[in-house]
């Protein structure tokens, strides 16, 4: 029989192994080998920003449909290639709403040009967010780095795992959990919708016969309903978009949630998170509308969270040379 201190031993080799294996990401991952790669992307996004106020929330909104569909690997920025790859981008959530493709493009392209072969598409996408938010006013945060790219996408997964705008708080709330993501995670993320548009089609079903009750969303303020009903006629253009925070749209701040507190929420998924009856998220929404600092700190350290569903890291997976094709 092993004596006990060999057993010991034993214990503390695999328990290193273990923790070697599970090595997670390093906000220094790059430091060496792209070390101004924040800068890079940083710069691209400047330049996106002069033609399109919108393409920060966009390229969040990418990195969010990202995460929830196997993890932060970048499979949301694959193409259909007629064989083994069926996109993602024409999954219900993303399919003629996803966008930002091109700066992703541009950033890869930058990158590439510093540092070849060395930064994943997946990375990108976590960079390009923080970026897209500290641009807006919003607050910075060294991301976590060193996910690898997939080589596969599962638009079977997107379709079912990206939280709607039209569900109910219960069934965000489960989808959350099921990656890993609490309420507090959920009420903070849903604060990125402080800044970019969103396409009438998101939010119609509020406006004249909701949940066929033949009227209105009562949680919508009556001046706001009016607005909307001229911005989105009942047989209008459903790709017609408007701002998700109607008081600063392009600034990243906590009017997302006083609009909530007032009845201003846009999608109906917002709405729900301080008018579900009994819900925790009301207090919550209370909290980081009085206190913006304390939604900047919850809102960098969900970021956070979120960009460590299930990396690829080590061996696994690739970096991809172009974002839209496996290698």
């Amino acid at each position: 029989m092993a004596s006990f201190s060999s057993l010991l031993a034993m214990a503390l080799a695999i328990s290193i192994f273990l923790s070697h294996s599970n090595a997670q990401l390093s906000s220094t991952f790059y430091s060496t080998t792209c070390p101004n790669v924040s800068s890079i992307v940083s710069t691209v996004i400047q330049q996106a920003l002069q033609n399109d106020a919108r393409i920060g929330a966009s390229l969040i909104r990418l990195h969010f449909h990202d995460c929830f569909v196997n993890g932060c690997d970048g499979s949301i920025l694959l193409d259909n290639n007629g064989t083994t790859i069926v996109s993602e981008k024409d999954a219900a959530p993303n399919n003629n709403s996803a966008r930002g493709f091109d700066v992703v493009d541009n950033i890869k392209t930058a990158v590439e040009n510093a540092c070849p072969g060395v930064v994943s598409c997946a990375d990108i996408l976590a960079l390009a967010s923080e970026s897209a938010v500290s641009l807006a006013s919003g607050p910075s945060w060294n991301v976590l780095l060193g996910r690898r790219d997939s080589r596969t996408a599962n638009q079977a997964g997107a379709n079912t795992s990206i939280p709607a705008p039209f569900e109910s708080l219960s069934n965000i709330t489960t989808k959350f959990s099921n990656v890993g993501l609490n309420v507090n995670d959920l009420v903070a993320l849903s604060g990125a919708h402080t800044f970019g548009r969103a396409q009438c089609r998101t939010f119609s079903n509020r406006l004249f016969n909701f949940s066929n009750t033949g009227n209105p969303d009562s949680h919508l303020k009556h001046n706001l309903l009016s607005t909307l009903q001229q911005v989105c006629p009942q047989g209008g253009s459903g790709s017609t978009v408007t701002n998700l925070d109607p008081t600063t749209p392009d600034t990243f701040d906590s009017s997302y949630f006083s609009n909530l507190q007032n009845n201003r929420g846009l999608l109906q998924s917002d709405q729900e998170l301080f008018s579900t009856s009994g819900a925790a998220t009301i207090a919550i929404v209370n909290s980081f509308s009085a206190n913006q600092t304390a939604f900047f700190q919850s809102f960098v350290q969900s970021m956070i969270n979120m960009g460590n569903i299930s990396p690829l890291t080590g061996t696994s997976g690739e970096i991809r040379l172009n974002c839209r094709r496996p290698n």
